[in-house]
Order: structure tokens, then sequence, then C-alpha cells
């Protein structure tokens, strides 16, 4: 057992640190839009008409299945939902 630290877990699964970092945004582009759905009461099916894609889509989506999403496509589907996607670049800790 290894007593070495990360920042999050992404950095704790993730060997590559650029993917550490894709994973991260990923992830925080699928909480705000499940919270987002959730907040507007949709069901998977209204929220796949209005954000343009199948309802097994938002399952996946909700089920929180991140490896079938590339950020492309949530920013996408964030912005179809009505959201606004900010991205800040900073140096490396």
């Amino acid at each position: 057992m290894s007593d070495e630290r990360f920042e999050d877990v992404w950095d704790a699964i993730e060997k590559d640190p650029a993917e550490a970092e894709n994973m991260r945004l990923r992830a925080a582009l699928m909480m705000a839009l499940e919270a987002h759905i959730r907040s507007r009461g949709w069901t998977q099916v209204e929220a796949a008409r209005r954000l343009g894609v199948t309802q097994p889509r938002i399952s996946d989506l909700m089920r929180g299945k991140i490896n079938l999403f590339a950020l492309d496509t949530l920013v996408s589907l964030a912005v179809a939902a009505g959201l606004h996607v900010e991205l800040r670049v900073s140096e490396a800790a």
C-alpha cells in the first residue's frame, strides 16, 4: 500500500495529467447538467427532446457514465439546456 496523496480522485485514477483534467471538466459538466434537468423537473424523455438526443443518452448522463461523453458533447448539451459554460485557465499548482 502506498502513502501517495492526490489532489483529487481523477489524479489517482488517471496517470496522464491531461486526461485527469479532461475527466474533471467532464464530471463538472455532467453534474451541472444532471442538476439542471432535475431542477426543471424534466423527465428523461422531455430532457432528450429539449437537448436533441435520445432518452437512453439522457439515462447515461443521469447515471454518470462519464466514459460515454466527450467534453465537446457535454458543452453542446449544456448550451442546448440553456446553460452558459465558462472556462478558466490558470498555472498548474
